[in-house]
């Protein structure tokens, strides 16, 4: 797969952790933004109409209770695998007009082939942690995609 202009440092290829993964092209600088994840917006009233696949999601919440889809015009930021020692970051960004966006930054230096990871952090409510297995196979591993301090009080 072809890098779009504005992902040019990410290739998308076969990962060892799941599915498609997000890799490296080339070198990269701790801190150096990496591109905005894109997608369908959907606003908070419009999240009943969509049927999500609870097997594969590429979604993204926003503070403001928009949701961006990735599966639908999304780009190749949409492959980063979760890790529970991720080596990239999402941050929701505000633009000069005032929207908001999600963009994945470097947390370290990161090489070139590497696959770049972000923790999910998933907020599952009252689901079973336990459905939402990790199998990042980091050290550190938590065992579950969901956010750090949710499976405490379970």
């Amino acid at each position: 797969m072809s890098p779009t202009p504005e992902h040019e440092f990410i290739e998308v290829r076969a990962s060892g952790i799941h599915g498609l993964g997000a890799f490296a092209r080339r070198n990269l600088s701790r801190g150096q933004a990496l591109g905005r994840y894109e997608g369908r917006r959907y606003a908070p009233h419009e999240h009943g109409e969509r049927d999500w696949d609870h097997a594969l999601t590429y979604v993204f919440a926003l503070s403001d209770g928009t949701i961006i889809d990735g599966s639908d015009g999304g780009n190749a930021t949409r492959h980063l695998n979760h890790s529970c020692a991720p080596n990239c970051a999402a941050y929701e960004v505000e633009d000069e007009d005032g929207g908001s966006h999600i963009v994945i930054e470097a947390k370290r230096r990161i090489r070139a082939g590497e696959e770049l990871f972000i923790d999910y952090a998933l907020d599952v409510g009252d689901n079973d942690p336990g459905e939402y297995a990790c199998h990042c196979g980091h050290a550190r591993c938590r065992g579950t995609m969901v956010a750090d301090g949710q499976t405490s009080s379970r």
